[in-house]
């Protein structure tokens, strides 16, 4: 029940609070999800010798447009949460512009720094390959095949679209302290 303040409870209120200062007011933060560190592209952007027989055998890979890989014994619940995005992305890599085999080195590179910090999911931007030489996704190709290779990589699947579409993929990596043999006693 609310009473009404009396005079006499109001100027006492004002007498206590005479000497406080008041606070300033600041607008509510809401927490953003964090955006992952960016992987540093290398220097050097010049073709290489062979990038154009490396683009000609990424031609001969099979991509579709939504690329998805798990290799045998990966949940099935894991895979859908990494398909919804739901896997926290802790590091990135934006390949954007690089020509086949620096892509390859950087995804290389790339690969051992997160098992290096124990990343658990990466985000690897290619692009969609509408500038590649007859709009063939070059990069996507290669993301596809190179990390099917990497015994790192539990899974992958093309991002959600707030992430980059598939331009984009989520890539699970296995845990680097799950690979060490355990000592006996």
């Amino acid at each position: 029940m609310n009473r009404p303040f009396c005079a006499d409870d109001l100027e006492l209120f004002r007498q206590q609070m005479a000497d406080a200062t008041p606070l300033t007011p600041s607008p509510a933060m809401v927490p953003e999800r964090p955006k992952p560190a960016p992987y540093p592209r290398p220097p050097d952007l010049s073709p290489p010798a062979d990038a154009p027989a490396l683009s000609h055998q990424l031609a001969a890979v099979t991509t579709h447009d939504y690329l998805l890989f798990a290799r045998p014994g990966i949940q099935h619940r894991v895979v859908a949460e990494l398909q919804r995005g739901a896997i926290e992305v802790e590091l990135e890599v934006d390949l954007h512009g690089l020509y086949a085999e620096h892509a390859r080195q950087l995804i290389a590179e790339f690969l051992a720094e997160c098992a290096r910090r124990h990343i658990r999911c990466a985000r690897i931007i290619h692009g969609k390959g509408y500038r590649s030489a007859g709009a063939q996704p070059v990069l996507k190709q290669g993301i596809n095949h190179w990390l099917r290779q990497s015994e790192q990589v539990l899974a992958f699947c093309s991002a959600t679209r707030r992430d980059g579409g598939t331009g984009a993929v989520y890539v699970l990596l296995r845990n680097p302290d799950k690979q060490r043999p355990r000592s006996r006693r």
